[in-house]
């Protein structure tokens, strides 16, 4: 897994959020593609989903009309320990996309 593919795959709100709800999913279930609420086009939606398969952080499978993806949960931990758990919980939080509200100064 590469480091950097990794950090520049989770630099977008958008691919962050899909790992994070494939994250805070216990059952680990496969999800359909279309079924992220994902404010993109379909071809921006084709290359979030090509950026995480690439950077290791989703698999995916085509199936007749339509694709689903799924999280390998295990790799990720044995690579990125703690990583999934952060993506958890920054959704959790109400912050899917990471950004700091407050301001310095």
């Amino acid at each position: 897994m590469d480091l950097g593919k990794v950090f520049r795959a989770l630099a977008d709100d958008s691919r962050r959020r899909v790992v994070a709800e494939l994250a805070a999913d216990p059952e680990d279930r496969e999800r359909a593609c279309g079924s992220f609420d994902l404010p993109v086009k379909k071809a921006a939606r084709t290359h979030h989903f090509r950026v995480l398969r690439e950077a290791g952080l989703i698999m995916q499978r085509d199936h007749g009309n339509g694709s689903a993806v799924s999280l390998p949960r295990q790799d990720i931990e044995r690579h990125l320990p703690g990583l999934l758990q952060l993506l958890s919980e920054e959704l959790e939080s109400g912050n899917p996309t990471g950004r700091i509200e407050e301001h310095c100064g």
